[in-house]
């Protein structure tokens, strides 16, 4: 929540350090939405959980949904299998809607969820849910976050090209403004340009630019009054993260409000209330550990106090991660329990009950202006590299992140930067919060998902088939034309259309984009005694077999995290290995046949998903099939429990790596290890 500090002295019979109502009374704030990022398993399981998190006071929904649902696909199609309920919930039609929202009072709860290549789709089924019910739309509350602009250099779960989405992201601005109002069309997300190695500067930077290409386009459309235009822009909201230099952080926030009131300015809006920065946050996750999980939680409550210590710069909304996020998905009570650090601090603490702390700061306002300086800067290089769209296309904000995320992890890497528990005082007694049973982490049950297909198929069979070829021909028809296309979605979710046949229409008038993967060209710089040792191994090894070692560094499946992938690459490369890295969302059939077709010396899968068994089982399978497993090594990194290895083991991978596995010299040595205990033993290997 912005506020804009009044510069007047303090009026008689009231001190400073108070804030006051207007009726000149002492007073408090308001405190900001408590959210908690969830969905899992299938509709029925995650309205449980958001009913029961509702219940222990959480004031706002903020909706996760599976990797196919965020990809456009349906949960009976071979690529959803592996994924379905893995990082969210699984959503195909409105009658699913019905269930994800029974008994939850829509027009009552704000609701934010976190969907961007079909975040259309989704706000058209919130739409018919809220027709279905006799609510009008105009009472709804919430946020698409379809900031797609980001999905190209961060997350990866993008359709379509970049100018088509564009046009999506528009027609949502258009319809929602006029009917329903109340809803922010996008949320502008520079929380995942952080998680991908942005420097506070780029996440300033790319963000504000992200948001620049939407007012261009919208402008550009010329469909909107100047005062609908003003109100577009007072609906555009930011979702931002929160990194472990809180102070850094904060600073980072005040920067953002005040460019943001620099843009809005040059735009033409002079209604202060749509000038104001309204930003969500979740904190960081990138600087999670699997080691020592404990120390999350101390990481997680100050990345918090960034974004609530400054009234000036205080969010809207927060969410906060859980303990475990390094190890799985978090369990309803690990969620509880950050549910709780929120509370505490907003309602045990004293924070709410004073003007702006640092107001006033010569430290803190130097440093806004240094940040804010060099984010105007950067935003110069990107207007004159043709605006944020050409630098998408072109690589250029993407080859930047990995540039910062390969020198974030050569300081870790190096000591530079201490992370305690993996770079500092690595000894530590057990933690009792991994001690139970299931070992501190979730896991989806298999069950759940064969209920997310069957559903689905129930609804197919109930369905008028007519209405859903209907529907259909509506959309495409609109989308060939040039009309806004939310009208034909909501029909399309009234006639029970499913995600993968509104995607699917779409795909086949816009067709579908792949990304610039930012490797090449990179370096890590890594150096001293233990990469040298590898490097003489890669060369001995290449002086044995004739060629140097090729690594097919694979990302299966539909998980666009590619961060680690990208470090991989680049490390390996560094090292002395030839590297083959396509990017991300490849099936197993695609890894297997590129890795025949370049004679591949090691397979190595990046799977963040949950769904490393599955992929592991399917890759392993079909390079057997094609003839060279016993030549062909697999080895597989991610977020892997520790309980799922033997289960990798017996698949016959020969290598797993974990977070915990941030030491890249040990990475490639342990790959080395792998090649020669498979030269030693005819192909044969142990996992470590």
């Amino acid at each position: 929540m912005m506020v804009r500090m009044s510069t007047r002295e303090t009026p008689p019979g009231r001190v400073p350090h108070r804030l006051y109502d207007p009726d000149g009374r002492p007073t408090r704030d308001r405190p900001w939405l408590f959210r908690t990022y969830a969905g899992h398993t299938n509709v029925r399981a995650s309205n449980e959980l958001y009913r029961a998190n509702l219940s222990r006071g959480q004031t706002g929904l903020s909706i996760a949904f599976d990797l196919p649902t965020q990809c456009g696909y349906s949960s009976d199609h071979p690529l959803a299998g592996p994924e379905i309920g893995k990082v969210g919930v699984p959503v195909n039609t409105l009658d699913d809607f019905e269930i994800l929202f029974d008994r939850i009072p829509i027009d009552r709860i704000n609701t934010s969820m976190t969907i961007n290549a079909t975040a259309m789709w989704l706000l058209a089924l919130y739409v018919a849910l809220a027709e279905q019910r006799g609510i009008d739309p105009k009472r709804l509350e919430g946020t698409t976050q379809n900031d797609i602009l980001k999905e190209y250099l961060a997350r990866g779960t993008y359709i379509f090209p970049p100018r088509p989405s564009m046009r999506l992201i528009v027609d949502m601005y258009e319809y929602a403004i006029r009917h329903v109002p109340r809803w922010n069309p996008q949320n502008v997300c520079s929380y995942h340009l952080q998680e991908a190695g942005a420097t506070p500067v780029q996440e300033l930077a790319f963000a504000l630019a992200n948001a620049t290409a939407t007012l261009d386009a919208i402008r550009e459309r010329g469909t909107l009054t100047h005062e609908e235009f003003e109100q577009s822009v007072g609906r555009l909201s930011f979702f931002c993260n929160a990194g472990i230099r809180f102070v850094e952080e904060m600073c980072k926030m005040r920067a953002f409000a005040e460019l943001w009131d620099e843009i809005t300015a040059a735009y033409g809006v002079t209604t202060p209330k749509y000038r104001l920065f309204r930003y969500g946050v979740q904190v960081n996750s990138l600087g999670l550990t699997e080691e020592q999980p404990e120390n999350n939680a101390w990481r997680i409550l100050l990345e918090a106090l960034g974004v609530t210590l400054s009234r000036r710069a205080r969010c809207r909304a927060l969410q906060l991660p859980a303990w475990n996020e390094a190890l799985s998905l978090p369990r309803p009570w690990d969620q509880q329990w950050m549910l709780r650090l929120q509370q505490v601090l907003a309602y045990e603490t004293d924070l709410l009950e004073y003007p702006d702390l640092f107001d006033g700061s010569p430290v803190v306002a130097s440093k806004v202006a240094e940040l804010a300086a060099e984010a105007r800067a950067e935003m110069d290089r990107i207007r004159k590299a043709g605006g944020a769209l050409a630098a998408i296309e072109s690589g250029y904000m993407k080859a930047a992140l990995v540039r910062s995320q390969a020198a974030r992890l050569a300081a870790i890497n190096a000591g530079e930067q201490v992370v305690v528990g993996r770079n500092r005082w690595t000894e530590a007694l057990p933690s009792p919060l991994t001690a139970g049973e299931d070992g501190g982490v979730f896991k989806v049950d298999p069950a759940a998902a064969a209920e997310a297909v069957e559903m689905l198929r129930a609804t197919k069979r109930r369905r008028s088939q007519a209405a859903v070829d209907a529907a259909l021909r509506q959309l495409r028809d609109a989308a060939t034309s040039g009309a806004n296309l939310m009208p034909a979605s909501i029909a399309c979710a009234h006639a029970r259309v499913t995600t993968g046949e509104w995607a699917d229409t779409l795909r086949a008038v816009f067709g579908e984009y792949r990304a610039a993967t930012g490797v090449e060209g990179q370096r890590l710089g890594l150096a001293g005694d233990r990469i040298d040792a590898v490097r003489r191994r890669i060369d001995a090894w290449t002086a044995a077999h004739g060629r140097r070692p090729r690594m097919l560094v694979g990302k299966a499946g539909l998980d666009g995290h590619s961060n680690g992938a990208e470090m991989i690459a680049v490390a390996a490369r560094d090292a002395g290995f030839e590297v083959i890295y396509g990017g991300i969302r490849l099936t197993p059939e695609e890894i297997v046949r590129v890795a025949v077709d370049e004679d591949a010396t090691v397979v190595g899968l990046s799977i963040l998903s949950g769904s490393h068994v599955e992929i592991a089982r399917e890759v392993v399978a079909q390079l057997g099939r094609a003839g060279v497993g016993d030549r062909m090594p697999v080895v597989v990194g991610g977020i892997i429990p520790e309980d799922d290895v033997p289960a990798l083991r017996s698949l016959g991978v020969r290598a797993v790596f974990t977070p915990k596995d941030f030491d890249l010299a040990d990475v490639m040595g342990r790959v080395l290890d792998v090649l020669d205990d498979g030269a030693a033993a005819g192909g044969r290997a142990s996992v470590g």
